[in-house]
């Protein structure tokens, strides 16, 4: 059987205010015991869905890879201050960060790109499982990223997606330029590629599950059917119908019928 980190509690018998004082107890639990609680009014299911959409730096996988890669050239500090600050929110216009942090890469070989694939990319507990169990019941499964192309692919060739989407860093003579060609994959985009995956398929956005950690996400994961936080930035979490903060994301499997 496999080992969960969550609970599940169903809502369906409860009166609204018995609902709102369950959820206020459990929410209060859930730090101290460190577990991932899920309130639903009746279990999910998966023919209800047609389409799983994820970002992938720290919920696909568990680094932010542009940090990793201004390690490299001894700026990840100074990197990965303007991602924390992009991903809480607090710069609203994603593209220019990402266009500042990627300047700051400018002149490092290409080579560190594999050098982080290999040596510092880990995946979150539980995605494949849950990618796997998402198509084996139909869905579309799509990776929307606004990391690079270089690190999509690798996760898409190891985890199945059946559809990516992200940046392309620009590389002339095996070096780094400090900048990204075409339009930057921000939260409109984002958005954009989710319901261009369900007109696909005919249906609309409401038939799509969409997880993500950070501000740039919220676009695709307001009007999704269902949309999950992933160790996410408390107000990705406060605007999110599910969050997993403690297990893996295998714990979504626990919630459908």
């Amino acid at each position: 059987m496999r080992p969960s980190h969550a609970a599940v509690w169903q809502l369906s018998n409860q009166s609204r205010e018995d609902a709102i004082r369950l959820r206020a107890h459990l929410q209060s639990l859930r730090d101290s015991h460190q577990v991932d609680i899920a309130l639903l009014d009746e279990p999910y299911r998966w023919q209800d869905y047609s389409v799983l959409a994820m970002d992938m730096d720290s919920t696909v996988i568990t680094i932010e890879c542009i940090d990793e890669i201004a390690d490299f050239c001894g700026k990840k500090p100074e990197v990965a201050a303007i991602t924390e600050a992009a991903m809480r929110g607090e710069i609203s216009d994603y593209a220019e960060s990402l266009r500042r942090r990627v300047a700051l890469l400018q002149g490092l070989d290409e080579s560190v790109l594999q050098e982080v694939i290999r040596s510092r990319l880990k995946f979150t507990p539980g995605v494949k499982a849950l990618v796997d169990t998402a198509r084996n019941n139909g869905l579309h499964t799509l990776l929307v990223s606004g990391g690079f192309t270089q690190f999509t692919d690798f996760v898409t060739q190891k985890i199945g997606f059946d559809q990516t989407r992200s940046n392309t860093l620009e590389i002339v003579n095996g070096k780094l330029t400090g900048r990204v060609l075409g339009r930057i994959v921000d939260a409109t985009v984002k958005q954009q590629t989710v319901a261009a995956a369900c007109k696909l398929l005919g249906v609309g956005i409401g038939r799509a599950i969409t997880i993500g950690d950070g501000a740039n996400d919220l676009k695709m994961m307001k009007p999704s059917g269902l949309s999950i936080a992933h160790r996410a930035k408390p107000a990705v979490a406060a605007q999110a119908m599910q969050s997993i903060r403690y297990g893996g994301l295998d714990n979504v499997l626990d919630w459908f019928a």
